[in-house]
């Protein structure tokens, strides 16, 4: 991604449809899975395989699109799983031919036929940067598409169920329900310096495709990119104390509920880099609640109080709100230190920020399925406030 120096808006000319959307309980809420030891940097099963070079066209990006393939069909069978295949030179590549390979994972209600459901699509990119030489991206974009990993494996269980007794009920109606997709992007960052030829060489290549992939004539949506009611973009999450603004007011409805969310997991004392997380309260002298920070900072703001900047971070979404998809852009408005150079690797991730968006971005694809009642009960692993619960959050 690029931040601009001089920013263009980019607003789409009509407003977001309304969605359906259902909010979890607080029992759901806490008991949603953090990832745990599948987080690891050095053994998790999740997160640990994405913790290295995989720079397009190369060994380590394919051993990581493996990685996710085998995720995929050995943890979700269920989910259908494309490639999408392209080839470009580079400024690097000498007049070779390099390949990207998009991953997309989808999972759609049963019995439905192409053309017929609307998608939450959730979007990160895999491939790592050229330079410097040994260039990780753990923020950018490892920890983030290890997000999505978890997420799709914590809803799976619950969309099935849901679907399952919807079947049951002969309620199913496909004109009302929805599917989820992931898209884990290769080619997003430039070879060797950020121009609109010299990066997003996948998304550009799929977006240009999907808009000419028409469906069948009397099908509910015309190409892939219609239907696509969302496309959530996560990028350089996983440092702490990164602030994400409202990019775009067609979709600042849908910031809003992430940021509701948010305000409800740190007020039930489950997100764990909040300075009240009840295991951190314990260990303190002083038990007296901190003030509590947010990720989402325009979350309760009037909408006339935000300058909603959209395009001025170029990334992944640009190619496809070129052609009218509507954006949810999930990255800091000033980009973490670790940025583009050796230190954003493992050991410079904060695992509890990690952690907490997981969660967050769990919730939000579980509210926007409307999963409430088909999860598992399960308590989970937490410590008690000491003393007061209340807080105030800015």
């Amino acid at each position: 991604m690029m931040l601009l120096t001089s920013p263009l808006l980019w607003l789409a000319a009509v407003p977001s449809l309304v969605h359906a959307y259902s909010a979890l309980s607080d029992d759901t809420l806490k008991n949603l899975p953090r990832g745990g030891d599948d987080f690891d940097i050095h053994k998790g099963k999740i997160l640990a395989p994405i913790l290295r070079t995989r720079v397009s066209g190369t060994p380590g990006n394919a051993a990581v699109l493996k990685h996710f393939v085998d995720f995929f069909t050995n943890s979700l069978p269920e989910w259908k799983l494309e490639f999408h295949n392209s080839t470009s030179t580079t400024p690097t590549s000498n007049g070779k031919q390099i390949p990207f390979v998009n991953l997309i994972a989808t999972r759609d209600p049963p019995g439905s036929q192409v053309g017929e459901v609307g998608r939450l699509t959730l979007v990160a990119h895999y491939d790592s940067k050229l330079t410097p030489k040994g260039f990780i991206g753990a923020i950018d974009s490892a920890a983030p598409c290890a997000m999505l990993l978890q997420t799709a494996r914590s809803i799976d269980k619950a969309l099935t169920k849901k679907w399952e007794a919807m079947a049951a009920e002969g309620t199913m109606d496909l004109d009302d329900q929805k599917g989820v997709q992931i898209l884990l992007l290769d080619g997003e960052e430039a070879f060797k310096s950020w121009t609109h030829t010299d990066s997003l060489y996948g998304a550009r290549a799929l977006a240009e495709e999907w808009e000419f992939a028409f469906h069948p004539t009397a099908s509910t949506y015309r190409t892939p990119l219609d239907s696509i009611s969302l496309f959530v973009l996560l990028d350089l999450l996983g440092s702490k104390g990164s602030k994400i603004p409202s990019y775009f007011k067609t979709t600042h409805w849908a910031y809003k509920h992430l940021g509701a969310i948010e305000t409800r997991l740190r007020k039930l004392g489950e997100f764990k880099s909040s300075p009240n997380y009840p295991v951190k309260v314990a260990k303190r002298k002083n038990k007296k609640p901190r003030g509590e920070p947010r990720f989402l900072t325009d979350a309760d703001k009037p909408e006339d109080k935000i300058y909603f900047m959209g395009g001025a971070i170029e990334d992944d979404h640009l190619p496809f709100m070129a052609r009218g998809v509507e954006i949810l852009h999930m990255i800091p408005s000033s980009f973490p230190d670790v940025w583009h150079n050796l230190n954003d690797d493992g050991e410079h991730l904060d695992m509890d920020t990690v952690e907490d968006w997981t969660r967050l971005v769990t919730a939000f694809a579980a509210e926007w399925m409307e999963l409430e009642g088909f999860f598992e009960a399960k308590k989970a692993e937490r410590g008690e406030y000491v003393g007061k619960t209340e807080f105030e959050i800015p």
